[in-house]
């Protein structure tokens, strides 16, 4: 709490400093383009043009640009002089600020407590496991896994909620880790390929589709498989396979599924052109 403290006053006195010392001088005037620079600029356009480095049309065209950065400059306004007492006006506006942002922390916040740190939260997470948000429970299942590396339940449940919490790249790399403990597992396999799927904006790139092939050599029944494959399918014009890889799929969703009729509306007809 005593950093926070020292951190914030050494803060406030360089913003105090560097306002201070742009009153003293006042507001700068910006690039401007001198009459006699103008003329040097234009007449170093014309000895390039009369030297052949030039032609007619890129003679035009950088004397048009040179003409309207020199039009612009001559609109900048001049320079403003601070006055006197203004550097002790924005002194005090300072010192206000500064009282006030003080006193609002005081009001509301909680300068007696003490700095808790990223383990310490954790394991105060780990006490309330149900009122967590997802990437407090990644948080919470990291701490596991880092104590029981080899425990697969425990990384394919740390891929689980690093998928539910936003990250889907450390969340393929929780189910890599859970495949090379378990290489058969056909749901690792096709959470692997969902993640890669969501990380790469929902395209299903090479990676993505070889990962759901193996989750269906496993298990055929991986219905979130067919569905990317189907698409991916579909991506290459590939109806055919599309259809082979959907119609188990299809098959398992409810008549009334608005799912199911989306499927099938995505499909030819059986015997149409594939």
């Amino acid at each position: 709490m005593t950093m926070f403290w020292i951190m914030s006053a050494v803060m406030a006195a360089a913003a105090g400093l560097l306002v201070l010392a742009g009153a003293r001088r006042g507001v700068a005037a910006g690039d401007l383009v001198t009459p006699a620079a103008a003329s040097a600029e234009l007449a170093e356009l014309d000895r390039l043009k009369a030297r052949g480095l030039l032609d007619e049309a890129g003679w035009v065209a950088a004397r048009a640009e040179a003409g309207r950065r020199i039009l612009s400059s001559r609109r900048v306004a001049a320079p403003v002089a601070a006055g006197p007492g203004d550097r002790h006006w924005v002194l005090g506006g300072l010192v206000a600020a500064a009282a006030g942002t003080a006193g609002l922390y005081m009001l509301v916040g909680a300068p007696g407590l003490p700095d808790q740190g990223f383990e310490r939260r954790v394991d105060e997470w780990m006490t309330r496991l149900d009122t967590l948000q997802p990437p407090q429970v990644a948080a919470v299942v990291a701490r596991i896994v880092e104590q029981r590396p080899n425990d697969h339940q425990a990384l394919t449940m740390l891929g689980a909620a690093r998928f539910e919490a936003g990250d889907p790249l450390a969340a393929a790399s929780a189910f890599r880790r859970a495949i090379a403990l378990r290489p058969d597992d056909a749901q690792s396999w096709a959470r692997l390929g969902e993640s890669l799927v969501r990380a790469n904006g929902g395209k299903v790139d090479g990676d993505a589709e070889a990962a759901f092939r193996r989750a269906l050599e496993h298990d055929p029944d991986q219905l979130g498989a067919r569905y990317f494959l189907g698409e991916a399918a579909l991506a290459r014009g590939d109806t055919a396979a599309a259809r082979e890889l959907w119609t188990p799929l299809i098959a398992a969703l409810a008549p009334g599924d608005p799912r199911r009729a989306e499927l099938m509306s995505r499909l030819p007809p059986a015997g149409g052109a594939g």
